[in-house]
């Protein structure tokens, strides 16, 4: 092979070495996206629950307050 053909084969693998090595973060990336999006959706899931939990205490904390009166009827 000539030098011109040999500098472009060089050239060349060294785009592919790269290119193999964005493949693999991409992949890796896609990975983490994916566990991202499936705490996303757990915490999606769970918060509904915690707020009617909440909204429970704190109905029974003003029924409390109100059978100590310790606070001003409505």
């Amino acid at each position: 092979m000539t030098e011109p053909e040999n500098l472009i084969l060089r050239q060349l693998r060294s785009m592919d070495a790269k290119l193999d090595d964005i493949r693999d973060r991409v992949a890796h990336l896609e990975t983490r996206m994916t566990a991202q999006e499936q705490h996303l959706g757990s915490l999606v899931v769970a918060l509904p629950s915690a707020f009617d939990q909440l909204q429970s205490l704190r109905a029974r904390v003003e029924r409390i307050e109100r059978r100590l009166e310790l606070t001003e009827p409505d």
